[in-house]
C-alpha cells in the first residue's frame, strides 16, 4: 500500500476541539511530525510505537526549516508509511500547509487535509469575544501580523483596512503590536477596542484589553509574549458579558494530574472542565502480569471461589481480559459474589453487567475488611485478582476473619520514564499549584522522576493532593506533608477537595 501524509489541524490548543477525523488519523497513524502550536497532549491518540517528530517552528526557533519539514513529508510518505503532520489551528490559515501540499504533490505522494479550528476563532470565543455580531460587524477579516506594516512593500493595504468595518484578528502579531495600532489609528479611532489573547482556549489563557491607543502599553506591562492573537474591534466590548471561560473556578490554577497514561483521561477532564491547566505527568505504566498460567488456572477454577474482590479499576480490566480467553460468555463466571473497594471499580463491574454484593462506605482495604467483618467469612474462600505492588492489609484481614485467601497478580505497575509531552519539563520550569496523587505508587515512582523537594523549594505555594490516608502515609514516609486530602477516597472526592483548597482567591501557578 502506498504511503499517504494527513495534513491535520491540531485546533487551537484545548486538547477537546481536535476534530472526530484528526483522531481518527491520529490512531492509524506510523508517523507523526508535530509543531510547537500542536498540544502535545493529542499525542496520546497515536499507539504505541508510532515514530513521534518534534518540528519545532515556534517564533523564536525552528527545530526544523520549511524545507526540511517538506522534504520529511516527501521521504515517510514515499516510504509507504502514514503520516500525519500535525499543525496548530488550521493547516491552510497561516499554517504553510499550502506549501507541504505542493511538495507532496510535486512528489507524487497522496495527501489529505483535514481542517482543524482556528485560533482565529476560538482563542477569541474562549475569551468571550464573538468575531462577529449582529448589532457590532458582520465581517471578519484574519490578517498576518508576522511583517511590518511600516514596510513599503507590505503586502497588506493597513489604510484600507483601517477604514474597514469589520473585526480584525492578527496571528502572529505581538512583536509588532504597536506597529500594527499606529497603522491602523490612521484610518479607525484610537478608542477602538482591542484585545490581546495569549495561549487562548487553554487553562494558562491570558487576556488583555486596551485600545488602539495603548494596548502595546497595556502588553508590555502585563508582560504578553507569543503565541497570541489580537482582536480589533466593536466585539470585544461584548467580553464583559460573555467572558465564560475564565470565570471558572478553577482557571489559572495549574494540576498535575500523575495517573497512569491510560487512566489520567478522567481526572484531567474533570479538572479541565473547572478551566484548571492541567498537566499529564504519568508516573506508572500498566503491564501484563509476568505469571499468565496462575493467572489462568485461577479463572478455570473459578467455580470453588464463594468472594472475588476487586481493589482496582484495573484488576477488573485484565482479570477480565484473561477470563474471556477462556470464556466466551459472562455467565460461566457462575454464582461468586462480586466486591468492589470503591465506585470507580463498581463502575467498571457494572460495564459487564456484574451486580456487586458488597462495597465498603470508605474506599480502603481497611474498610473492605470492615465490611466483611459483619458477615460470616469463615472458611469461604476468596480469589484477590490485583497487582504485583498491592498492600497486604486487605488479604490479611481477611485471613484473620478465617477465610481462605489466593492473591493472583493479575497485571504489574512499572514506572513510567518517558515524558513524551514535555509535560515533566515544563514543571520544572514553571511549577504548578497542586500535584495529585491517587495511589502510593504514583507518589514513589513520581519521587523518582522529580526532585520533589527541590521542585517545594522552588515553587513554595506547590500543594500536595492526596486521594486518601493511605497515599497520605506513603507521602509522609518520604518526607512530605500532604496539604489536600481528600475525604471521600475516589476521583470525584479528590476533585472536590482540590476545588476547596484552591477554588477561590489569586491563581497559585
Amino acid at each position: 500500500m502506498s504511503g499517504i501524509v494527513y495534513l491535520v489541524g491540531a485546533g487551537p490548543g484545548d486538547a477537546g476541539l481536535l476534530t472526530l477525523r484528526g483522531a481518527e488519523c491520529l490512531r492509524r497513524a506510523e508517523v507523526v511530525v508535530y509543531d510547537y502550536l500542536a498540544n502535545p497532549e493529542l499525542l496520546r491518540f497515536c499507539e504505541p510505537g508510532t515514530e513521534i517528530i518534534y518540528a519545532g517552528k515556534s517564533a523564536s526557533q525552528h527545530e526544523l526549516e520549511q524545507g526540511e519539514i517538506n522534504q520529511l513529508l516527501v521521504d515517510k510518505g514515499k516510504s509507504g508509511k502514514r503520516v500525519v503532520r500535525l499543525k496548530g489551528g488550521d493547516p491552510f490559515i497561516f499554517g504553510r500547509g499550502g506549501e507541504e501540499a505542493e511538495a507532496l504533490v510535486a512528489a507524487g505522494v497522496l495527501f489529505e487535509i483535514v481542517p482543524g479550528i482556528s485560533s482565529a476563532i476560538a482563542a477569541a470565543a474562549y475569551a468571550g469575544i464573538p468575531v462577529t455580531h449582529r448589532e457590532a460587524t458582520s465581517a471578519v477579516t484574519i490578517l498576518t501580523g508576522h511583517e511590518d506594516p511600516t514596510k513599503p512593500e507590505s503586502a497588506l493595504n493597513w489604510d484600507a483596512l483601517g477604514k474597514l468595518d469589520s473585526t480584525k484578528v492578527i496571528l502572529m502579531g505581538v512583536g509588532n503590536v504597536g506597529k500594527i495600532a499606529d497603522a491602523l489609528r490612521r484610518n479607525a479611532p484610537a478608542e477602538t477596542p482591542v484585545a490581546m489573547i495569549r495561549w487562548g482556549t487553554t487553562g494558562r489563557q491570558q487576556t488583555v484589553i486596551g485600545t488602539l491607543a495603548d494596548i502595546a502599553q497595556r502588553a508590555e506591562q502585563a508582560g504578553v509574549k507569543p503565541p497570541a492573537v489580537i482582536v480589533i474591534g466593536k466585539v470585544v466590548g461584548l467580553r464583559e458579558k460573555l467572558n465564560w471561560f475564565e470565570t471558572k473556578p478553577l482557571f489559572g490554577r495549574r494540576i498535575v494530574v500523575t495517573r497512569t497514561r491510560e487512566q489520567a483521561s478522567e481526572l484531567s477532564h474533570q479538572f479541565h472542565d473547572l478551566g484548571a491547566d492541567v498537566l499529564e505527568v504519568p508516573t506508572i505504566r500498566i503491564e501484563p502480569t509476568k505469571s499468565p498460567a496462575i493467572l489462568r488456572d485461577a479463572i478455570e477454577g473459578i467455580g470453588e471461589y464463594d468472594w472475588v474482590v476487586f481493589t482496582s479499576p484495573n484488576a477488573v480490566v485484565h482479570f477480565f481480559g484473561a477470563f474471556f480467553e477462556i470464556y466466551k460468555d459472562i455467565r460461566d463466571i457462575g454464582g461468586v459474589k462480586i466486591a468492589a473497594i470503591g465506585p470507580g471499580t463498581a463502575a467498571r463491574l457494572e460495564e459487564l453487567h456484574l451486580q456487586l454484593d458488597l462495597m465498603p462506605e470508605e474506599f480502603v482495604a481497611e474498610s473492605v475488611v470492615k465490611a466483611f467483618a459483619k458477615l460470616d467469612v469463615e472458611n469461604l474462600k476468596f480469589l484477590l485478582p490485583r497487582a504485583d505492588i498491592a498492600r497486604d492489609a486487605l488479604p490479611e484481614g481477611l485471613e484473620a476473619l478465617g477465610a481462605i485467601v489466593d492473591k493472583i497478580e493479575c497485571y504489574r505497575t512499572v514506572p513510567e520514564t518517558d515524558d513524551v509531552t514535555g509535560n515533566v519539563s515544563r514543571l520544572l520550569a514553571e511549577g504548578a499549584g497542586a500535584i495529585t496523587f491517587t495511589s502510593s505508587s504514583t507518589v514513589e515512582n513520581f519521587c523518582g522522576l522529580v526532585n520533589l523537594a527541590a521542585l517545594r523549594a522552588k515553587f513554595p505555594a506547590l500543594k500536595l493532593a492526596s486521594i486518601g490516608p493511605i497515599t497520605s502515609a506513603t507521602l509522609k514516609k518520604l518526607g512530605f506533608e500532604p496539604d489536600i486530602e481528600s475525604a471521600q477516597h475516589d476521583i470525584p472526592g479528590l476533585v472536590e477537595a482540590v476545588m476547596a483548597a484552591m477554588g477561590k482567591g489569586e491563581p497559585t501557578a
